[in-house]
């Protein structure tokens, strides 16, 4: 029977889970705030069973695969260079808010210790890799933001596991010595790395021989726990270790994987990684009425409770905004984005401060405080506040506060512009490739792929700008290849019915369909999203004959005088700013600016589509 309501918990979690998830979409709130709130009232209301997240489950059970997923999600070229900030966040502002929040407690809570009070203070202190995550990335957050947030709470929990180990052990009577933590971190962070490193050598070793991307993704599902297990047995930080192992093998995966595994690998983590965030969600809130109720048998008055609890999570949020000016401005001092080229403003740097959410781990950890310690539950209350607190008053502000501040979003269309160039690179890299080639090409296959680089090039411009009110090429082939694909597919289904075909070749027949649909999709979305946006930046990456030609205004009403006298139809114009001349882009009929590059060797043109602002070199096929 015990197995019976196991499973029937599992079912309503996941139930919970998908339904709480689907109307937050709706309604356009972020998930984790509505899977908190149906977790608060789903602890209250009869007949649910009352769910306890132990130190194991979420130690051992949640934590390694969220964190590997979030890590192989994470640039490591951006990592390495934001490696100040996260280290400085992820191991200075833990210990600060840990010696802060500790001396909160110790005034606070009657009967506590120093060692307890340092204890709680490590167990609120890391904000979690889910929270940062899920919210930061949803609102829109600049991206070196959003590196800085994952970086910091990837590492940050081998920190605050470590300092919490430490007062525990103080707590216990072994005594307290600066070299003795100092060498244990070292220790611990050390071998952490050690253990992560190796795991990535034995893993990329053997994917060297895997082509099965079944096979593949089976093997990176035991990574994390074997990483997390093998770390913490050697008395290292199982987090940095499944932490080192998720951005190496995310960072080589383009090499070490076949294109099918990547693809595999990728859908399969974020599957997990969404079950699992949002039922780490759903479990904080269902832990609610537990601790609440048991903070109420203590002895303290209900006044000191609250009092202490918001103390806390007050403490928990000035430390921080306390702690991030200084470090930026005094240690950090940032320079250009590599990306952008733009300084990051002190919007930047609050809103960084104002991003400390907490997570389920400050819960799990917050049960590791040993039974007996007076006024335990009241603690426990104090880790639960401080995780809904800052979820909700951080997590809930921070759109509000990012507009207010102004803080720049990333922007699809500088996207679209810095796509298309990296497209446009590969493609002159592959074009040197085909000339090196040794063939026989009696059938023209080298000039179907030159074409099919062309329409892949062509395509990743048009998504920048058309003429108001007409279909692009691009927009055309989307729309006339789907309504085929569907046919295709209806055919094949109707011959799958009738029996006669092997069901295994009708299978391989729709996964093609799907492939290319997806594509088309995926393609559709990106432009109905750029139509929103009317303006471009820099993309940070220039050359000479770039930084020659500045910005001019576009001519009034452009047009491509040769199109007309063709009777041809454009479909973007340019506008050389050598001589001013506006012809038509290489995705129209004529492709009359290229042309008149190569009349000319004027090297560098401007799109004379209203509202944008970037420049194109055809000598070094860069783009500002």
């Amino acid at each position: 029977m015990l197995d019976v309501e196991i499973t029937a918990l599992l079912c309503g979690l996941a139930i919970g889970v998908l339904v709480c998830t689907w109307i937050a979409d709706k309604v356009d709130i972020p998930a984790p705030f509505v899977l908190i709130v149906a977790g608060v009232v789903a602890s209250y209301a009869p007949g649910v069973p009352e769910v306890e997240l132990s130190e194991e489950v979420v130690l051992f059970g949640l934590l390694p695969p969220l964190l590997y997923a979030a890590a192989q999600g994470t640039s490591l070229v951006d990592f390495r260079v934001n490696k100040r900030p996260i280290l400085l966040l992820s191991v200075g502002l833990v210990a600060f808010t840990a010696l802060g929040v500790g001396v909160v407690a110790h005034e606070l809570v009657p009967g506590i210790s120093w060692p307890i009070a340092f204890a709680i203070g490590a167990v609120v202190a890391p904000p979690d890799a889910v929270a940062a995550t899920a919210i930061g990335r949803r609102i829109g957050l600049p991206r070196r933001l959003v590196t800085i947030l994952e970086g910091e709470s990837l590492l940050n929990d081998a920190t605050a596991l470590v300092a919490l180990g430490t007062a525990l052990a103080v707590a216990a009577g072994d005594g307290f010595s600066y070299t003795h933590v100092g060498l244990d971190f070292v220790i611990k962070a050390g071998g952490g790395v050690l253990v992560g490193f190796l795991v990535f050598l034995v893993v990329a070793k053997v994917r060297r021989y895997l082509t099965d991307p079944v096979m593949d993704s089976g093997m990176s599902l035991v990574v994390p726990f074997a990483a997390y297990v093998a770390a913490e047995e050697l008395e290292a930080s199982g987090v940095i270790a499944v932490v080192v192992a998720g951005l190496l093998l995310g960072h080589k995966a383009p090499v070490l994987q076949t294109a099918q595994s990547r693809i595999a690998e990728r859908l399969n983590w974020r599957t997990i990684a969404f079950v699992l965030e949002n039922t780490v969600f759903l479990l904080i809130g269902l832990q609610a009425s537990s601790i609440v109720e048991g903070a109420g048998h203590g002895e303290l008055s209900w006044g000191r409770i609250v009092a202490v609890c918001t103390a806390t999570l007050v403490a928990c949020i000035v430390l921080r905004l306390v702690w991030v000016f200084p470090a930026r401005y005094l240690i950090v001092r940032p320079g250009p984005d590599p990306i952008t080229g733009l300084k990051p403003p002190w919007t930047s740097t609050f809103i960084l401060g104002w991003a400390g959410m907490r997570g389920v781990v400050t819960l799990a950890a917050a049960f590791v405080i040993p039974e007996d310690t007076p006024n335990r539950e009241v603690l426990l209350l104090m880790a639960f506040t401080v995780v809904a607190g800052t979820l909700f008053i951080q997590g809930m502000s921070l759109p509000w506060v990012a507009r207010r501040l102004h803080v720049r979003s990333p922007d699809p269309v500088e996207d679209a512009l810095a796509r298309a160039t990296l497209l446009q690179q590969a493609s002159k890299a592959a074009l040197h490739r085909l000339d090196e080639l040794e063939y026989d090409d009696s059938q023209g296959v080298v000039e179907l792929i030159r074409q099919r680089l062309d329409q892949r090039n062509f395509a990743a411009w048009e998504r920048l700008s058309t003429v108001a009110d007409r279909e692009s090429p691009s927009d055309l082939y989307a729309r006339i290849r789907l309504s085929m694909l569907e046919a295709e597919r209806t055919k094949v289904l109707k011959i799958r019915d009738s029996g006669k075909v092997d069901s295994d070749v009708v299978a391989d027949v729709l996964a093609m369909l799907d492939v290319e649909e997806s594509m088309l999709d995926i393609a559709n979305e990106e432009r109905h999203e750029l139509q929103e946006y009317t303006t471009l930046r820099r993309t940070g990456y220039s050359c000479d004959d770039l930084d020659r030609y500045p910005v001019i205004d576009t001519v009034e009403g452009p047009i491509c005088q040769r199109c007309l006298d063709e009777g041809l139809e454009w479909v973007a114009l340019r506008q050389c700013l050598e001589c001013g001349n506006v012809a038509c882009c290489d995705s129209s009929v004529g492709q009359h600016a290229t042309a008149h590059f190569h009349d000319t060797t004027h090297p560098v043109m401007e799109t004379a589509e209203p509202g944008e602002d970037w420049r194109w070199c055809y000598v070094h096929h860069a783009t500002a």
